[in-house]
């Protein structure tokens, strides 16, 4: 692909795909004005389409005031849903069809131009002006080539500075004299710098991750992606295909986005309003979990054991442990009648519930009409003829209450959780031949808590609160669900998710190489049994689009160690990017990583300082002294304030331009064990987009001991 000069090279020829970047003049016609042209016709009729919408009057279609609630905030969504973001393109491409009837993706477009963009726009007539990038008749922007030109006679790619179209470049799928060349434009676009949250990739989305996005809503999908493949973009994108084409379903039964902690959110918050969806929710298991208040923290051990599936089955033993054999029957008195169920039918009835394993809920629920129904049959054998409104009497009788509060009394859901860690004969009842003596001794609480607000709730105990209360009640489903960074969850947390997308679908994504925790997943398998998706699919992106080449196969050195089993992930990126390793002595460390920063500032684009734990303070008290403004991860940047300062425990799914990696060893050595640490570490390695340096005075770990060319 070759970027051109105002001035055409003398080699140049029509069907040459090339970077056009020419200016107007007021004698010729220009295919670039024509673009721009286009584009200022689009952005109008954009603004003509909002203006439709706030001018909607409800009174004149609406009968009441709930009708009229609802109508006004669909149209207050819709005119948000229409704001025209100036820096951000509306539409990125071009496709030229060929006339070829018959084939699905082109019928009705023979020889027609469609400009693909980030929502649709039509004019005055209801012509579109900009397709949406969901639409079927877009699809051949992503998947097209030249084997496979999917009726395509051109595809034109736009480049934009600052949100103005500024240059244009071509791909002519049926010229047998144009050779397949690497999109100058793709390769600006993924390598432009960072600033600010994430943004959207639709410009750039490649035939593998096209594929994933736009799969069907029926069936799961998880996501094994390296580091910089663009999997947490993809499952953004695949939520914005879903409600495109299956938009009043999901509106009924929702989404949600759940990520690793509130900065990843922060960060990745803008991507789907400028995708034109403003309704998906966005949480972290924390969040979905949060029916207690967090104050305590767990030893490595004890988390491991609650976050282990065997848990669900000892509280599924606590909650039906409850449950009593009738001693007495239920007498009801009606009038100057008494009907008595005896304690052998209560034990029939209270067996068949129990049998059924329904909730523990709703089988309370039921048990005073099976009670009720019970009475109604000895009625009929006297000769009376009860209704259902008898029915429902008798089931509201005192006497029935009290036999069901006496056999199938209520369960507090955090009541239970609260016996299980502080009662040692309950929890060793009921984790007999589930958890050894010594599991069993891990979760009991030194100093048992007097009650359910004065208890020091960890995170995983707010996790097995939730699946008491999936047993007591059900958790509401909702119709998809996109879990990112999936490979740190334990297998409670993953259950707490599933119940989440019982009904509906889930996108999982996650690299098993960036697994931090003790409790991460080993297998996707395995994970995804323990989600409730035994049978989804698991596809693998191992082309990166983000990290630079040096970068990504330095880190990957740690794979044989952290993750045998998976492919090192290869890089398309042209330029082999900014990389250097700094040895300095242990008393000019933190001297050293402030002048690496200094270095990167020099450059356009964000800048992480990542470190361990242990040195985060010392480097923000020298940024200080230095009078060096540091932002806090997930944070937005700004021309002022570039450099963010990032412990390396929140270094997971965030990028930056550039990144000084502070003391690799001290990384390591902050987490519980080595293969742990080894992970962290190659997490922070690869967060750079155009730069990583790496700054130690300690010795690296054995993986990296050899020095990149080049590196000082």
């Amino acid at each position: 692909m070759r970027a051109e000069s105002p001035t055409p090279s003398p080699d140049h020829h029509p069907t040459s795909p090339a970077l056009r970047a020419e200016s107007p003049t007021p004698t010729s016609p220009d295919p670039l004005q024509r673009e721009k042209d286009h584009l200022a016709a689009s952005r109008a009729a954009l603004r003509a389409m909002r203006a439709d919408a706030e001018a909607l009057n409800i009174a004149d279609v609406t009968a009441n005031w709930v009708n009229a609630e609802v109508l006004q905030g669909e149209i207050d969504a819709r005119i948000k849903a229409l704001a025209d973001l100036s820096h951000t393109p509306l539409f990125f491409g071009r496709l030229d069809y060929l006339h070829a009837p018959g084939i699905d993706l082109a019928e009705g477009a023979d020889g027609e131009n469609f400009y693909i963009g980030r929502r649709h726009v039509h004019d005055a007539d209801g012509d579109p002006m900009v397709i949406d990038w969901r639409a079927p008749v877009s699809q051949p922007f992503y998947r097209a080539s030249k084997k496979d030109p999917m009726d395509l006679k051109l595809r034109r790619r736009f480049g934009y500075t600052a949100g103005e179209l500024t240059a244009y470049e071509d791909e002519h799928l049926t010229d047998p004299a144009e050779a397949a060349r690497t999109s100058r434009l793709l390769q600006t676009e993924i390598e432009r710098p960072r600033v600010g949250p994430m943004r959207d990739i639709v410009a750039t989305i490649q035939p593998e991750q096209d594929e994933i996005v736009r799969a069907g809503i029926g069936g799961s999908v998880c996501v094994q992606g390296a580091p910089g493949t663009g999997k947490t973009a993809v499952g953004l994108h695949r939520v914005a295909y879903l409600l495109y084409a299956h938009r009043e379903r999901l509106a009924r039964s929702g989404t949600l986005v759940i990520g690793p902690n509130r900065s990843f959110l922060h960060y990745i918050e803008q991507v789907l309003p400028a995708l034109g969806e403003l309704e998906v929710k966005q949480a972290t298991v924390d969040d979905l979990v949060a029916h207690v208040e967090v104050r305590g923290t767990d030893e490595a051990a004890t988390a491991t054991v609650k976050g282990d599936a065997r848990m669900a089955e000892v509280l599924r033993r606590a909650v039906r442990s409850h449950i009593a054999r009738p001693e007495e029957p239920c007498v009801v008195v009606r009038g100057s009648r008494r009907w008595r169920v005896p304690a052998y039918e209560l034990e029939e009835i209270v067996q068949e519930l129990r049998d059924r394993d329904i909730r523990y809920g709703a089988a309370r629920e039921a048990l005073p009409q099976r009670i009720a129904h019970a009475v109604l049959v000895r009625m009929e054998q006297a000769g009376e003829a009860p209704d259902d409104r008898v029915q429902d009497a008798v089931a509201r009788n005192a006497a029935v209450k009290a036999t069901v509060k006496a056999v199938w009394p209520p369960v507090d859901p955090a009541k239970l959780v609260l016996r299980l860690l502080s009662d040692a004969d309950f929890l060793t009842e009921q984790a007999e031949g589930i958890l050894t003596p010594e599991e069993q001794k891990t979760l009991l609480w030194a100093k048992p808590a007097r009650s359910v607000k004065s208890a020091k709730w960890s995170a995983a105990d707010a996790v097995l609160i939730d699946e008491a209360r999936d047993l007591v009640e059900r958790t509401h489903s909702l119709g998809h669900v996109v879990l990112d960074e999936a490979q740190d969850l334990s297998p409670m947390q993953y259950r707490a998710v599933g119940r989440r997308c019982s009904t509906g679908s889930a996108t999982v994504l996650g690299d098993i190489a960036q697994g931090t925790t003790p409790w991460a997943t080993d297998t996707w398998e395995e994970a995804l049994a323990h989600l409730g998706k035994p049978g989804a699919a698991v596809e693998e992106l191992t082309q990166g689009f983000r990290v630079p080449r040096e970068v990504i196969a330095y880190a990957s050195r740690l794979l044989p160690a952290i993750a045998p089993d998976l492919t090192e992930a290869t890089s398309i990126r042209e330029s082999a990017g900014d990389f250097e390793i700094r040895r300095v002595e242990s008393t000019d460390l933190t001297a050293a990583a402030l002048a690496a920063c200094d270095d990167a500032l020099r450059k356009e684009g964000s800048i992480g300082l990542i470190a361990a734990e242990a040195r985060i303070p010392t480097l923000r008290a020298a940024l200080e002294e230095a009078g060096v403004t540091c932002l806090a991860p997930g944070e937005e940047t700004s021309a002022e304030a570039r450099l963010t300062l990032v412990p390396a425990t929140l270094a997971k799914g965030l990028e930056y331009d550039y990144v000084v990696l502070d003391e690799p060893s001290a990384i390591v050595d902050g987490e519980p064990d080595a293969r742990t640490g080894l992970r962290r570490l190659y997490v922070c390695l690869t967060r750079p987009v155009s730069g990583l340096t790496v700054v130690h005075a300690a010795p690296l770990p054995e993986q990296l001991t050899d020095a990149p060319t080049g590196a000082a």
